[in-house]
């Protein structure tokens, strides 16, 4: 194990997993696209998805009263059942073009939301079947299950407590589908679970501070949340654009 490499790979899983404990979200974004410089991304995609997984219980283990439980089961049930849709009906459909309107809508949402910060309040659990039944889609068939959650929660007007553990919830369930597809395929090698046992430390104390953030920026919250969904749109809008052409 070249130590060089290893340090880099600690400081990207430093900074992603302080984005996903603060915000509940955000890490794969900011690790996979670094990790895949330095190291091979067979390697980098078992990686993050065991460090995803860590997080996502750590933070339940201490917030899962904070879970908003109403929205929560009826998102990962309609996700559930949307993915097999998204995997059996989509395998056609341009990834590139699909990627492109969700940037799109991602990034309009989030700019609009800017401009306008007192965005119409969901009040209800109905459209969380749809938020989630579109999310399990996506994800079944681009691993991009991501977004529609996001804004649904950003929708509700959670307090920031309640948004990173109510995520951690979704992305928990989800996760345990990835973690066993990964398992079974024989991802998690030796050198996966090396890297993943050295950022350990840093993980956890990532996942701490993330806590104590979270609590800090509660006034401007909502803010950082849309020009993180900014930044997401611009990517996806950027990556399927250069793709296509």
């Amino acid at each position: 194990m070249d130590i060089n490499i290893l340090f880099v790979i600690i400081g990207v899983v430093f900074i992603s997993t302080l984005t996903r404990s603060t915000f509940g979200f955000g890490d794969a974004l900011i690790a996979m696209p670094l990790l895949a410089l330095f190291i091979d991304i067979k390697i980098a995609t078992p990686l993050v998805a065991l460090i995803a997984f860590f997080i996502a219980i750590s933070i339940l283990i201490r917030s899962w009263q904070r879970v908003e439980i109403k929205s929560a089961w009826r998102l990962i049930v309609s996700s559930l059942i949307g993915i097999p849709i998204g995997l059996w009906f989509l395998d056609d459909i341009n990834e590139n073009i699909i990627k492109l309107v969700l940037g799109i809508i991602v990034l309009f949402f989030a700019i609009y939301s800017l401009v306008k910060p007192k965005l119409h309040q969901l009040k209800g659990e109905k459209l969380s079947w749809l938020f989630g039944f579109i999310a399990g889609i996506l994800g079944g068939a681009y691993n991009t299950n991501g977004p529609p959650i996001v804004i649904y929660s950003s929708l509700k007007k959670w307090n920031p407590e309640n948004f990173r553990a109510t995520l951690q919830g979704y992305f928990f369930t989800t996760g345990i589908l990835v973690i066993t597809g990964h398992g079974i395929a024989g991802n998690f090698t030796k050198e996966v679970l090396l890297y993943f046992i050295c950022t350990l430390p840093i993980v956890i104390l990532a996942i701490y501070l993330g806590r104590i953030y979270n609590k800090r920026i509660s006034h401007n919250f909502y803010k950082y949340i849309y020009i993180i969904l900014i930044v997401i749109g611009s990517l996806l809008i950027y990556n399927s654009i250069n793709n296509i052409i």
